[in-house]
């Protein structure tokens, strides 16, 4: 839980601030109102994701299977993009807010003018996160658990003394209740504007994404069947549970705190209280020394909650670009991975100034599209069951959807930067599809018992000779098929022992294929050899390259000439796995074997 509660109860530090800006008086109704979002949208949803992706997949390849083809890939790379969002935003904003809680500190008067430099210090920050990384950053349980009991602890503490504190200050509370009224009137506008203001709020419900990808971590029971371990699914609701209820309650409580107790003029920009709201209330209850220790405390979880974000981004991108074929194989290594990502964060800590404020609409869409998909998952994982679930979730998702657009159409900024992390990372995708075109793809070769006798009866003939005919399926018979190879490549009755290759292209969209299965049939005399992939030659190209080193003869693979444009062709198979078979499976096996002496021979007529 405490994982998961690094970047989840880390966002205490600026929300209630946040909220204030938002919401004004109306922040603890506004609150309120994101509770109950919490506890009955955001956490039903990612139950529900825990129950159908129990290895830490998420909602994003809960997606991917449920679309499938193009089509999830496409809505994956989007979301990747709004993740990307989400977790470089949660790097900037912490690091911005760290600084904030240093430089507002009074002790920092006697430190060098660098505390002093809000942008300075969160740069600084940014590049030691970056650093710890580049060394060999391992996420450690037992600093998170530190770090977030202790946070938590101090939290309570000054949210007892707020309640304590809150009978002396009656006349702060009754100049709440009527500037409430004065400003909003009745309590059903105010419910109204409460509603309609709490996507601004919506930062304050980050971390249900991380707290199903520590699922891997969570034990289960003995007895757990390892595709669906119904203890650790049991175990992770109870994580997420007991999270979402401590940050309600502190939400709650802290919500009504500051907005009594604080004067309005603390929450503007360089204010004492802006972005660090309960630290106000710590310095001015207990004293600079335990503010201090507040301070530290504050700053130790919010860094700590950077490295959380930026081991999700880590976790994330390796998962899925390079094996969709759209990013280097570099891109599963950590350190270069871990220098982009700081630099992207401090173009975005550049862009908005360190401001904890101006970052809050970015974050909140970054958060609210992820937990849109999850409840988009979740309604089309429950759709075809027909029962009252599916109405539960396409309402959550709905819900989710207003308030995604709501905050897009208010904050902009976080889908500007969304947009361009999409747009980055389609364009990468299609060079780096188009760069690894080549690539052999299949990591190994299955051939049944009849594909492998037709091999050793081959390789046993009269010339010891292996020739594959490609064939379409579904085309030609295949005694005019082997009629035409003959006559066109002038080959023989006594040399042609042909066996007929057919594959069939399965999803297209994916790029790397862990094993190649290929079954033989004897079909009215003629053997055939058929397998399914999601390319056709690089299928191809590794038959030949697995017959060769079995029979340690040179496979011949025959296939008629392709006529139509070639620039479409090129593009079809980037994106279809065929197009001009021959030519690419011939380059295919040029780049992966480089001595023409050791390499299959392809003949094209």
């Amino acid at each position: 839980m405490c994982l998961t509660g690094v970047d989840y109860f880390s966002s205490l530090g600026y929300a209630p601030g946040i909220a204030f800006l938002a919401a004004g008086v109306l922040s603890p109704f506004a609150t309120v109102i994101l509770v109950l979002l919490t506890l009955l949208g955001a956490l039903p949803v990612y139950n529900r994701v825990a129950d159908e992706s129990p290895h830490g997949q998420g909602s994003i390849s809960m997606l991917e299977h449920l679309l499938g083809g193009w089509k999830g890939k496409a809505l994956v790379l989007c979301l990747l993009g709004f993740a990307a969002t989400d977790f470089i935003i949660t790097i900037t904003l912490s690091a911005a807010d760290a600084a904030a809680h240093v430089a507002q500190n009074p002790a920092s008067h006697f430190a060098p003018m660098l505390l002093q430099n809000k942008m300075g210090l969160t740069l600084l920050l940014l590049l030691l996160l970056g650093g710890v990384f580049l060394m060999g950053f391992r996420e450690a349980i037992g600093i998170s658990v530190l770090l977030v009991g202790l946070y938590l602890i101090l939290n309570a503490i000054v949210v007892a003394v707020g309640l304590t504190q809150l009978p002396h200050e009656s006349l702060m509370i009754e100049d709440w209740w009527h500037r409430l009224f004065l400003k909003h009137g009745s309590p059903a506008r105010m419910l109204l504007i409460s509603v309609l203001l709490f996507p601004k709020l919506a930062l304050g419900m980050s971390g249900f994404e991380t707290g199903v990808a520590v699922m891997p971590l969570v034990q289960g029971d003995p007895d757990d069947d390892p595709e669906h371990p119904q203890g650790r699914i049991r175990n992770t609701r109870k994580l997420l549970f007991v999270a979402a209820i401590v940050m309600s309650i502190f939400l709650l409580i802290t919500s009504f705190l500051t907005t009594v107790l604080i004067p309005e003029a603390k929450f503007a920009e360089n204010g004492e209280a802006n972005g660090r709201a309960i630290s106000y209330l710590a310095h001015g209850f207990l004293g600079p020394y335990f503010g201090t220790a507040y301070d530290i405390s504050s700053i130790m979880i919010l860094w700590f909650a950077g490295a959380s974000a930026m081991t999700g981004l880590l976790n994330l991108v390796p998962r899925y670009l390079p094996r969709y074929g759209m990013a280097p194989e570099w891109a599963r290594a950590t350190r270069p991975l871990v220098v982009f990502f700081t630099a992207i964060g401090f173009i975005v800590t550049w862009w908005f100034k360190a401001d904890v404020d101006a970052q809050g609409g970015a974050y909140a869409t970054g958060v609210l599209v992820l937990m849109t998909s999850g409840a988009l998952a979740c309604t089309l994982s429950v759709w075809k069951l027909k029962s009252a679930q599916r109405w539960f979730f396409l309402t959550i998702f709905l819900v989710f959807v207003y308030t995604t657009i709501t905050n897009c159409i208010e904050r902009p900024e976080g889908l500007q930067i969304a947009i361009l992390f999409i747009l980055t990372i389609f364009s990468a995708s299609l060079i780096s599809r188009a760069a690894r075109a080549t690539e052999l793809r299949v990591q190994r070769i299955m051939l049944d018992d009849t594909a492998q006798r037709f091999i050793d009866e081959a390789k046993s003939s009269y010339l010891g000779q292996i020739r594959i005919l490609a064939h379409r399926p579904g085309g030609t018979d295949y005694a005019t098929k082997e009629k035409e190879a003959r006559e066109t490549h002038s080959i023989q009755a006594p040399e042609g022992n042909f066996i007929f290759l057919e594959v069939r292209l399965k999803d297209a969209s994916d790029f790397m294929e862990d094993c190649l299965e290929l079954k033989g049939e004897q079909v009215d005399g003629f053997q055939v050899i058929r397998c399914s992939s999601p390319a056709i030659p690089n299928a191809i190209a590794a038959l030949l390259l697995h017959l060769r080193d079995y029979t340690n003869t040179i496979p011949h693979a025959y296939f008629g000439w392709t006529e139509g444009n070639p620039i479409g062709y090129i593009f079809k198979y980037i994106f279809f796995g065929e197009g001009e078979t021959a030519p690419v499976t011939r380059e295919i096996l040029r780049e992966l074997e480089p001595n023409p002496k050791r390499r299959p021979t392809i003949h094209v007529g």
